[in-house]
């Protein structure tokens, strides 16, 4: 989830909601709020609705698994915390942009549609894609967009403004792969010091650690290793598991990181640079984030390739650690020179684009720029026509319809 107010040019309110719901997935989104016009979102909150009297707190990517009556509840009362909590402005003179994720289910989408239109009776509702989205802060309409979340990693070629379906990726390695190999590594090899005791092994006091805590120690502490040291990495694995630590290259400083208020974890260097690996080692189906990518543009036809390595634009939180990009061209690099490719795939070059925003909230402000457009009041379900009709239409369709009105209109010669 994401979600945005506009501010266009007339001075009329829009509101822009990113829903970055994915079936069968377990992740607590984020819902970023802000204003059109403004280069980066106000907040940035989860997507969870607290019940203080109750004592509980109801995530929506649980909720949503529900009836449709319980998603409907929860979507109240979490819209009604955006708007009266955080962005302080009326819903009903505010027209509404939902940028979505392609993979998010129209029930899903259905039950927000009604929420807003019949609860809330916003004035107008445009579903966008989010992929389209991030191609409005560069403005171009090729490209090849990787998004790199939490849960899985997305790769969708765009040709001329219109998204290449039939070539679309995905892999199930992301971020959360990420903190699993934190998690893992630090119970292993980490100590902690304790005010009873030092360099205790973390295992000994802990079994599990919070979700939190790792994306914390992820985003502070941990960067996306260079391709040659990485490889040093691999050459230091003998093949019982063992590490021969004679082989490693010189490793970065341990960091001491605060737990629990009054223990202090030491992380290793080797950790905080290989956390990423996962992202770049093959899984059981022999895939990686570099092979998705080469994938996708294989499937597309010969002649967009070229032009599609030569304008990749990477979003998501994940791509946000450093040296991710650099490594991933790399990767890229190496990976089309091997048997698999060099024959099917004549690409030599991978150029990526550098967006204006960071790439957790690229999709963000596209869609805060294309809701401060003209564009969008003839892209837009008005609350009337949807309370007539019931049905939220796709960005096709809305985009067929638009075509068939210009069409229509008379030619001055």
């Amino acid at each position: 989830w994401s979600e945005e107010e506009t501010y266009t040019a007339n001075k009329d309110l829009s509101t822009i909601f990113n829903t970055r719901y994915i079936p069968g997935t377990r992740e607590t989104w984020n819902v970023r709020c802000g204003f059109a016009g403004e280069t980066g979102p106000r907040f940035i909150i989860p997507s969870e609705v607290s019940y203080p009297h109750a004592k509980k707190v109801v995530k929506i990517s649980e909720c949503s698994r529900l009836t449709e009556s319980y998603l409907y509840e929860t979507l109240v009362d979490f819209i009604h915390m955006l708007y009266f909590r955080h962005l302080l402005v009326n819903p009903k003179d505010r027209k509404v942009v939902i940028i979505e994720s392609l993979l998010c289910p129209s029930s899903f989408r259905n039950t927000l549609a009604k929420v807003l239109f019949k609860h809330y009776e916003v004035a107008s509702v445009l579903f966008a894609p989010n992929h389209l989205m991030a191609l409005f802060t560069l403005g171009v309409q090729t490209a090849l967009v990787v998004d790199v979340g939490y849960t899985e990693t997305f790769a969708l070629p765009i040709y001329d403004g219109v998204p290449i379906l039939g070539a679309w990726q995905t892999l199930p390695v992301a971020g959360q792969a990420i903190h699993g190999s934190i998690e893992k590594k630090l119970l292993e090899n980490c100590k902690v010091t304790t005010e009873l005791a030092e360099n205790v092994l973390l295992s000994s006091l802990l079994d599990s650690i919070k979700e939190d805590v790792l994306e914390d120690i992820k985003v502070r502490m941990c960067f996306v290793t260079k391709m040659e040291r990485a490889v040093e990495y691999q050459n230091a694995i003998q093949e019982d598991g063992s590490v021969d630590y004679a082989k490693l290259p010189p490793l970065p400083p341990i960091v001491d990181y605060p737990v629990d208020g009054n223990k202090i974890l030491h992380i290793c260097g080797s950790i905080r640079e290989t956390a990423a690996e996962v992202l770049f080692d093959y899984d059981l189906e022999q895939q990686s984030l570099p092979s998705v990518i080469l994938d996708c543009i294989l499937k597309c036809p010969i002649d967009m390739r070229k032009v599609l390595s030569e304008n990749i634009v990477v979003t998501g939180g994940t791509a946000t650690l450093p040296g991710f990009t650099h490594r991933l061209q790399g990767e890229l690099l190496r990976l089309v020179q091997t048997p698999k490719y060099a024959r099917s795939l004549a690409v030599r070059r991978f150029a990526f684009h550098a967006a204006p925003a960071k790439p957790n909230y690229t999709s963000w402000l596209g869609g805060a720029i294309f809701g401060a457009s003209e564009v969008l009041a003839s892209r837009s379900v008005s609350k009337e026509s949807y309370l007539e009709s019931g049905v939220i239409p796709d960005w096709s369709s809305i985009a067929e319809r638009v075509s068939t009105k210009d069409d229509d209109r008379p030619t001055i010669q």
